[in-house]
């Protein structure tokens, strides 16, 4: 295992997220954060808080399950599920930044959009994720990045947070 972040570089990478997404949605007017589940979340919050330090404005944090839209579940399967609403504020005509940890095939984030159209129409989704490792294999892009980190099919990131770690780090690990 060789950590590639340390903690106050994961500091650094989400200020300057926060300062990119702040910047291109010209303030925080109508924007909505939604965290993947679990660490997307954290991630979420954490840059709530910066926009509460930065702008001086609460912007609402939701979570997202998405494990209930995979696209391992069979036809059948599927049709039984009920989506539930998962977010307790609407997101209709809302800028929502979607946040997670790691992008790697983009199928996490096809799933969160299929969960995030059955809670409402925003009027713009963009996407946060604290590492972008590579190997799509659907057509997603993020638009904001904490460190683009190229890895290997036989190598994993691991993003380790206070929340729930001990510490905060990305790490890359050989299988």
């Amino acid at each position: 295992m060789k950590e590639i972040i340390d903690a106050s570089g994961m500091k650094r990478a989400l200020v300057r997220m926060t300062y990119e997404i702040i910047e291109r949605n010209k303030g925080v007017n109508d924007l909505v954060i939604v965290g993947i589940k679990t660490r997307g979340l954290f991630l979420a919050n954490r840059l709530a808080s910066n926009f509460k330090r930065i702008e001086n404005v609460d912007v609402p944090v939701g979570a997202l399950d998405v494990s209930d839209y995979r696209d391992d579940l069979s036809k059948q399967e599927k049709k039984n599920l009920i989506h539930n609403q998962q977010l307790d504020f609407d997101i209709t005509d809302k800028k929502v930044v979607l946040v997670d940890d790691v992008l790697f095939t983009g199928r996490t984030i096809r799933a969160a959009l299929d969960a995030l159209m059955d809670q409402g129409r925003p009027a713009t989704i963009s996407l946060a994720v604290l590492v972008d490792r590579g190997h799509r294999e659907l057509p997603v892009r993020p638009d904001f990045i904490g460190k683009n980190i190229p890895t290997a099919m036989n190598e994993r990131i691991k993003v380790s947070m206070t929340e729930v770690d001990d510490q905060d780090s990305i790490n890359l690990v050989t299988k």
